[in-house]
């Protein structure tokens, strides 16, 4: 078979740009930049991760985006059919610099990075990348950063905002020593405010909380920091001819535990030395790993974590928390995740300890997320200990079987029960047989500065219905711009919806799985209706309405854009509606007639396109011109599969 001359234009262009990638640093920045523009618009996506990153300034300063080369790494990286959902340059870039540089630093290995590894196991690439990233996780082996790859500590202290543990810290091993320097130059010399623990270990988050926001000192921690200072103390009598000394550091609130400690050890004896020189203390090991030709500064500063973030608490976690929290006044966001439920005695000492701290006029709480609760009452509870949060995020997991340790109650009556919150922002997921709604409603009739309520899995008794919830929200909540409702009945609260959806203020309106259609009579209808409502909404622009098995139905939905008073909507998801190729087709050909005045991004995922390729390409095709389609392989025995499990 011949090939024609086009086709071989385009097979030597991708041989030279691919050659222009190969010897990148021959050809020089210069000579890329002198290309014209379109050719450096073709070239990107043949780009290294490093050569995209130097490029970079030089063509945003020209008005070029290297947001293309970035999405092709991506997709590179994760395969073609993953949805890469980044829609600046910026997000695509440290997206790729943060899932490269864990596996790169650490030697962890996927099939990109064996494909690419003589270009990302370099210093260039891990500097690049630490200059991009924000979030820096720790495990073993770290070694390296007191070592060779110093400078690159030097640079992740000035860029790095949360520090994340992910794996459990043995304090009885002298290695320890390394990972708990490196959170301290983070977390204390560093900018980092954010600290997320992977791993159930509550000696480590005892170090972790002690000096950094709470006054508290863990009676466990200290008896450790004292016992490492004993033989540490020890070591200075048998090396006094050196008269080298340092002070701890530790503020345990006692003069006689001000000690001497010894002189700095030498790293490259350090085994040999055994475990006299073993210190937990942060100001000890920060001269310890310091660089011998570097003064010492003097005592170091305390951090302050703002964020905290726990994802595995069990009991013994959170009595070290709970310990801390009265007096950690800096703190202003707390998570809490147990993988199995929390008990009713643990959720009740965590609002006393959440009363505590709110009681002081220095509390910066704010922001607080706890799963998994056992039961609705006590997220009202945790409110009320904590009556200056402006955000909460909470999942009840109802117990079918097993003895509760408390039997369940009602919020307890008293003068303060209709007291008003300033909550602006409240996520509640539930999964139990049978929710009250007078939780919700109760809950939401106090926050009249309510601007984002997401609300999952409420299932309530046979015949009742979800409308008051939306009553409540048109007459309580008038400052709502953001509203998620997930895996809930609302097929017979349309009045109530549009009732809602007068004179509102939404941007985002999610209805996810909310079997919207299921008990519509006329289904085109109805659902014309509730668009004719959406098209009303000046501000709204983003809508999801992801598995509600629209089918053929979503041709109304492209109704939004059609007419006077077209719609604002900018993001608009279908995904999981099991749309035919033949019905995305016709809905490609009404919105074409009338397109959307501002691109749209469609979200047309888990939808049976393989049913018929050629016709599910055509409508792509026809709407490419106005949309940003997110859209990914499909396979219609899982599609099936999912739907009927929907049904």
């Amino acid at each position: 078979m011949a090939i024609s001359a086009k086709e071989v234009a385009l097979c030597l262009k991708k041989i030279c740009f691919q050659g222009v990638s190969k010897h990148f640093a021959s050809v020089g920045v210069e000579a890329v930049l002198g290309l014209p523009t379109p050719l450096i618009k073709d070239l990107l996506p043949h780009l290294t991760v490093c050569q995209l990153d130097e490029l970079q300034p030089a063509l945003n300063q020209r008005g070029l985006s290297t947001h293309p080369g970035w999405i092709r790494v991506l997709q590179d990286m994760c395969g073609p059919n993953h949805v890469t959902d980044f829609d600046t340059e910026e997000e695509a870039k440290h997206e790729v610099m943060r899932m490269l540089f864990t596996l790169v630093f650490y030697g962890f290995t996927n099939p990109f990075v064996k494909r690419n590894i003589a270009n990302l196991n370099t210093p260039s690439f891990l500097w690049a990348a630490a200059k991009c990233i924000k979030h820096f996780l720790l495990t073993t082996p770290v070694e390296s950063l007191t070592g060779e790859r110093r400078p690159l500590l030097n640079l992740l202290e000035k860029r790095i905002w949360s520090v994340g543990v992910s794996q459990s810290i043995d304090v009885s091993k002298r290695r320890t020593q390394t990972a708990l320097y490196v959170l301290h130059r983070l977390l204390d010399h560093g900018v980092a405010k954010k600290i997320v623990v992977h791993v159930q270990c509550p000696i480590v988050l005892a170090w972790i909380l002690h000096g950094r926001g709470s006054q508290y000192v863990n009676p466990d921690l200290k008896e450790l920091l004292e016992s490492k200072k004993a033989s540490c103390v020890s070591q200075t009598a048998s090396a006094s001819a050196d008269g080298g000394s340092c002070g701890s550091g530790l503020v345990t609130g006692a003069p006689e535990e001000q000690v001497t400690p010894c002189k700095r050890s030498k790293l490259d004896s350090a085994e040999e030395s055994g475990r006299s020189n073993f210190t937990l203390d942060p100001q000890v090991l920060c001269r310890t790993f310091a660089p011998r030709d570097v003064p010492s500064p003097g005592a170091c500063p305390w951090g302050r974590i703002n964020c905290l973030d726990i994802r595995q608490c069990g009991s013994d976690s959170l009595r070290v928390l709970n310990s801390a929290l009265p007096t950690f006044f800096c703190l202003r966001s707390l998570t809490l995740h147990s993988f199995l439920t929390f008990r009713d005695s643990d959720v009740l000492s965590l609002a006393k300890a959440l009363k505590q701290l709110s009681d002081s006029s220095h509390s910066s709480l704010a922001d607080l997320n706890v799963s998994v609760l056992p039961c609705t009452w006590l997220v009202e509870v945790l409110l009320d200990a904590s009556p200056k949060l402006t955000s909460l995020t909470a999942e009840i997991q109802t117990l079918m079987w097993g003895l509760r340790l408390l039997p369940q109650q009602p919020r307890s009556a008293g003068p303060d029960i209709s007291e008003q919150l300033p909550l602006e922002k409240m996520d509640i997921k539930v999964a139990e047989l049978q929710t009250d709604l007078r939780f919700i409603t109760s809950v939401l009739r106090r926050c009249p500065q309510l601007t984002s309520l997401r609300l999952a899995g409420i299932r309530l008794p046979s015949g009742s219905s979800l409308s008051q919830l939306f009553t409540t929200l048109s007459e309580s909540n008038p400052l709502l711009r953001n509203l998620n409702l997930e895996d809930l009945k609302l097929s017979d609260c349309l009045p109530e919806i549009l009732n809602l959806l007068r004179d509102s203020k939404l941007e985002e309106l999610r209805f996810n799985d909310c079997r919207l259609l299921e008990q519509w009579s006329n289904k085109e209808e109805s659902l014309r209706r509730l668009v004719d409502a959406l098209k009303a909404v000046p501000s709204l622009h983003v809508l999801s309405l992801a598995q509600n098995r629209l089918t053929k139905n979503v041709c109304v939905v492209s109704e939004l854009f059609s007419g006077p008073g077209q719609s604002n909507v900018k993001r608009l998801d279908v995904s999981s509606n099991f749309i035919q190729p033949a019905e995305l087709l016709e809905f490609a050909k009404r919105l074409r007639t009338q397109p959307p005045s501002n691109r749209l991004t469609l979200d047309l995922r888990f939808n049976p396109g393989d049913r018929d390729p050629d016709t599910w390409n055509a409508a792509l095709k026809r709407l490419r011109p106005f949309c940003v389609l997110l859209v990914k392989g499909w396979s219609s025995t899982d599609t099936m599969a999912d739907h009927i499990s929907n049904m």
